[in-house]
């Protein structure tokens, strides 16, 4: 069975921190592969500061061209309505049976966990892999004065178990904390630079730099 992590989220635009975190996830939690699933329509996000789904796709698909092990899924993109996580994990199983998924993200999106669509039975239905995302730190095994910050509503889905090094859940799955390479990079940061006419050279791959160069996104509207 291929197990895969699903790296979701508005990548608006993809850029290294995003792809320094796939990679380096993909090798410590011995993932086959890693799916950047970009969001049709992300819930937590105002849909006005959000380039095109489909431009937002054709850049993931650049950023990892000819990058073992990384690919775009565009399966939010079928969709109309929120992307929401439980939905694509359900068509992606039903699609991929013989694959076992894994849900990767930063601290500070799963610290919003209780907040997302149907997340208690997400958690049963999914292992979590939660890594580093600025101002955050996180190391392997427990933690615990980061768990302790997470609402209590998400403390009460994980145990720790100090056999093996993670926190699981009822079901079986697990959340597991990984340490990543921290680069300081933000979809915001970057749109306000690329309105402002700054360079974001070196922060995006050249494929997403050229992109947004020839498709004119993120300019001033003023």
């Amino acid at each position: 069975m291929a197990r895969v992590g699903l790296y979701g989220g508005s990548f608006n635009p993809v850029h290294l921190g995003h792809l320094r975190t796939a990679i380096e996830v993909r090798a410590a939690a011995q993932l086959d592969e890693v799916w950047l699933v970009p969001a049709h329509r992300p819930p937590h996000k105002d849909p006005r500061e959000v380039a095109p789904a489909t431009d937002r796709l054709a850049m993931v698909e650049g950023a990892v061209a000819g990058v073992a092990g990384l690919r775009a899924e565009p399966i939010e993109l079928e969709r109309s309505g929120p992307s929401y996580s439980f939905d694509t994990l359900r068509l992606l199983r039903r699609r991929h049976p013989t694959h076992d998924f894994a849900w990767i993200l930063g601290f500070d999106a799963f610290h919003d966990l209780p907040t997302w669509h149907r997340y208690r039975e997400l958690v049963a239905e999914t292992d979590f892999i939660v890594t580093a995302r600025p101002p955050h730190e996180v190391s392997h095994g427990a933690n615990a004065s980061l768990f302790r910050s997470l609402p209590i509503a998400v403390q009460r889905e994980f145990c720790y178990a100090e056999d093996v090094g993670w926190y699981t859940h009822d079901s079986g799955h697990r959340l597991e904390f990984l340490p990543v390479t921290r680069l300081d990079i933000s979809g915001s940061a970057l749109r306000a630079g690329v309105a402002r006419g700054s360079s974001i050279r070196f922060l995006v791959p050249d494929a997403v730099y050229l992109y947004i160069l020839d498709h004119g996104l993120y300019r001033s509207r003023t």
